[in-house]
């Protein structure tokens, strides 16, 4: 599934020219695309750069939901839950063709969970205020074997169904990236910003680097917004190169299971875990997706690897909940995404806040930081508000909040049965570049099933070579890379 069609070569014919803008964003995840939406729906001038692949980092390793965020109840967070139900209700208004509503199942072990839980859920209800898809209800033991058909049964005295958000979140970045083409953004990948230009001590633009050709550009800009993730501290320095670090990164990793773990259309949510987690097994993509962990790190890695503690951390948990333990064998892909938690405290990351920060340096740099994908609108609105101040453009009201998404074209291939033509529509809707590209972020093949994404790198190297002007060096080099990144996926 794609959104309609992105131009990368008409993207980069108005920065070659010398295009002035209002908006530049740097960062192509969840936050930049929702902000070029958001922006160049008000009328501004906007460009988008991101140096890798559009969802590349952070935004194509979620754990695939838009929630309100249980566990913030039980840490006293009602606002923050609050404020998440309401942009998820407007995620499944506005993006019926990549969010949709996902039951899930907790399951309780006595009369004391039943209620804690129950009560808990129905707090949950209410702070959707009547915008819950499904109310929650308590079930019977039986009830609860029934709609999780693999659950073990023994202690078991019921559960407690509720409702939530689940999205195909790649396919979400690249249909905001479309939906802000249509109001007239540019948006680039593989540009790198390699420096901030200033006047007077005032950022006012940036200098670009086509990562594929190596051709540079200079751009001015009236505001230039940093919305880049966990690499937010990178870029400040570009701006201020002794400026503290403000990220505290974590790591949550996931497991890509068959689907004969979890059968059926409900999900299994693990109200904690042995680190103070919520843990959920997912059926997803025809096949069961378990995550996250939550594990500080100290580098900053641009393809985050799981850790085999991780990996044995989520196999060992899904193995006291279902009747048949899952080993690293059943592991069909694992995958990690680093959290760009915002810097405030010490201890645990899970203990840190998901709000988002938005910091505007002297030199007029505006940097957003924090939050979560469910929130990643009212994050936009936020720092585009901010930096119209900052740029001093004309004030004009946000209209994503009712802003209904282009709905994917359909094809043939799924990531299962890929086609050279499927192939084709890649590079020619979203701007696929790579093989990478392809089987990771527009087909999802690598996450559903690593070896299998391999037997079809081939296929995707020739079709992309063919419809890029690409030699057979390129080819090979693009083979050998997938490659490597697919034993990557594998425990």
């Amino acid at each position: 599934m794609f959104p309609p069609e992105m131009n990368r070569a008409d993207s980069s014919a108005r920065v070659a020219a010398g295009e002035s803008w209002d908006v530049v964003i740097i960062g192509g995840g969840a936050t930049g695309s929702y902000a070029a939406l958001d922006a160049a729906s008000r009328g501004y001038r906007t460009l988008v750069v991101e140096r890798g692949d559009f969802a590349s980092g952070t935004s194509s390793r979620s754990t695939k939901l838009i929630h309100g965020g249980v566990r913030y109840l039980r840490q006293g967070r009602p606002g923050l839950v609050r404020a998440s139900l309401r942009e998820r209700t407007l995620l499944l208004q506005n993006a019926p063709d990549y969010v949709h509503e996902r039951t899930f199942v907790v399951p309780v072990f006595s009369g004391w969970e039943k209620l804690y839980y129950g009560i808990g859920l129905k707090v949950y209800d209410l702070l959707a205020s009547g915008h819950q898809p499904t109310p929650s209800r308590l079930l019977s033991k039986a009830e609860a074997a029934a709609a999780l058909p693999t659950l073990r049964t023994d202690r078991l005295t019921g559960g407690v169904r509720y409702s939530d958000g689940q999205f195909d979140d790649t396919a979400l970045v690249l249909a905001l990236l479309r939906a802000a083409t249509e109001h007239g953004a540019a948006v680039l990948n593989y540009t790198a910003v390699v420096a901030l230009r200033k006047e007077a001590g005032r950022v006012c633009g940036v200098e670009l680097r086509d990562e594929e050709t190596g051709a540079t550009h200079a751009v001015t800009a009236r505001v230039v917004i940093n919305a880049t993730g966990v690499f937010s501290d990178e870029v400040r320095r570009l701006d201020e190169p002794g400026a503290a670090t403000t990220i505290a990164p974590s790591q949550g990793a996931h497991v890509v299971l068959p689907r004969e773990f979890l059968p059926g259309d409900t999900a299994l949510m693990i109200p904690k875990t042995s680190d103070g987690r919520l843990l959920f097994v997912i059926p997803w993509q025809g096949r069961v997706l378990v995550g996250t962990t939550d594990t500080a790190v100290d580098k900053i890695a641009r393809a985050p690897v799981p850790l085999a503690e991780e990996i044995d951390f989520l196999l060992e948990h899904a193995a006291l909940y279902l009747t048949r333990a899952p080993t690293r064998a059943d592991v069909l892909s694992a995958f990690a995404g680093l959290r760009p938690l915002v810097r405030a405290s010490r201890g645990k990351t899970s203990a840190l806040s998901r709000d988002h920060v938005i910091r505007v340096a002297p030199s007029g740099l505006v940097t957003i930081a924090g939050g979560k994908w469910t929130t990643a609108r009212k994050m936009a609105e936020a720092v585009i508000n901010r930096a119209a101040e900052v740029g001093a453009l004309p004030r004009r009201v946000c209209r994503t909040e009712s802003h209904a998404l282009p709905a994917p074209e359909l094809f043939a291939g799924n990531g299962d049965n890929l086609t050279a033509a499927d192939v084709v529509a890649c590079a020619r809707t979203s701007m696929a570049r790579t093989v990478e590209d392809v089987l990771s972020r527009r087909t999802l093949a690598l996450y559903r099933d690593a070896r299998g994404a391999g037997e079809l790198a081939p296929l995707v190297a020739a079709t992309l070579a063919a419809a890029h002007g690409r030699g057979e060096a390129w080819q090979a080099e693009q083979l050998a890379v997938f490659r490597a990144l697919v034993r990557q996926h594998l425990p």
